[in-house]
């Protein structure tokens, strides 16, 4: 008990962003290579290509502290869009853009993106999608999927709390986070089976490799995974966030979580055969209405709203926010219980002008409006 009071559980954020047309609001489909490399020469590598020219993607240095990842995190998506608009491109953070069409992106032309496309067609043309990552350092002597076995309960309500995806294809879908059913298209994502060990998770990882399905570990793009090269537990289940006070509140969250299932491994829900597809249930919950969903109890017992089990988990890490110093990260996450996430926004702000008589067009330009001026911090 000790060391984990002592440990820091460090953590990092990754970022995915897309890159607007700010006259027309339609997504850049072939960037300007200029872009990336004057971002890279000013911000290293914290700044990287993704799988499509309209995309970029903010990798952070590693933190110890939330106020870091608070400033460094501001500075990188205002630099970032500072060059953006020195292209005439604007940073736009959310899961789908509302203007996108797939058939028109263009991939990057990096060898491992070739061969992405290459492997998956029309499932690597389709992923016209933009996520948050949060990698969180996991103690030594402790086991990485064991813990990732105690969080997967709620990865819905982690979903829940970052929806921005309610637009595919120039429609509203009716799902407040479309990326995550888009994405379901990719093998290997979703909830992950449910291991032993890391020796398990790994001799898994080894069939594949041997049959050639699969490179590295990296090829496994589950909601939650044991990252490849880093001793973190790599949250992936989460849409961009449009606000970065959701991000940080997000990575807060999730911190505070991970060390909570740390130290107290008697709290951990029971696993059962019924388990995994009860929390997929959830997910696809969280995916059609976000904060409003009802989530199936994985004991049996009555469902809950997600509300409520967000309240109850901010309650029971308390102890670890104060030791992590995570206490406005969740006062945040209390804000968006409230308040909504980007989702709810964009379908207000499309609603709002449907009923003053605007086309669908102009109503999916009031939301792209609001996306991009949203995703750049504003200055102090």
């Amino acid at each position: 008990m000790d060391d984990l009071d002592r440990f820091p559980f460090t953590f990092g954020i990754e970022e995915e962003f897309f890159l607007t047309h700010p006259r027309s609001r339609m997504l850049a489909t072939v960037a300007p290579r200029s872009l990336l490399r004057a971002c890279q020469r000013r911000f290293g590598e914290a700044v990287a290509p993704e799988l499509l020219r309209s995309q970029i993607e903010l990798v952070s240095p590693v933190f110890e502290r939330c106020g870091q990842a608070h400033e460094e995190m501001t500075r990188l998506r205002r630099g970032v869009a500072e060059i953006a608009a020195e292209k005439e491109l604007r940073l736009t953070a959310c899961g789908t853009h509302p203007l996108a069409a797939w058939g028109e992106q263009v991939e990057t032309p990096k060898d491992r993106y070739r061969q992405l496309m290459d492997d998956f067609q029309i499932i690597g043309r389709r992923n016209v999608l933009c996520g948050l990552h949060v990698h969180v350092a996991i103690p030594p002597g402790v086991d990485r999927v064991v813990i990732m076995n105690r969080v997967m309960p709620w990865l819905p309500a982690l979903l829940a709390l970052s929806t921005s995806s309610p637009f595919w294809h120039r429609a509203a879908t009716g799902l407040l986070s479309y990326r995550q059913s888009a994405y379901d298209e990719w093998p290997r994502t979703g909830i992950p089976d449910h291991f032993r060990d890391e020796a398990e998770y790994g001799e898994l990882v080894q069939r594949l490799v041997s049959a050639g399905a699969v490179k590295d570990a990296g090829y496994l793009w589950w909601a939650i995974r044991p990252a490849l090269r880093y001793p973190t537990l790599e949250l992936r289940i989460c849409d961009a966030c449009t606000r970065l006070e959701d991000t940080l509140a997000i990575a807060a969250l999730y911190r505070c979580l991970v060390r909570w299932m740390a130290r107290r491994p008697e709290l951990a829900a029971p696993w059962s055969p019924f388990t995994r597809r009860l929390i997929d249930e959830n997910r696809w919950r969280a995916k059609r209405f976000g904060l409003d969903a009802e989530f199936i109890a994985l004991d049996g017992g009555e469902h809950r709203p997600c509300r409520d089990v967000v309240r109850t988990l901010l309650d029971d890490v308390a102890e670890d926010a104060r030791q992590l110093g995570c206490e406005a990260g969740l006062g945040h996450v209390r804000r968006l219980l409230d308040e909504g996430t980007s989702a709810h926004r964009q379908m207000a702000l499309y609603e709002e002008a449907r009923q003053r008589g605007e086309t669908r067009a102009k109503a999916l330009h009031a939301v792209v409006d609001w996306l991009m001026e949203a995703s750049v911090p504003a200055a102090a």
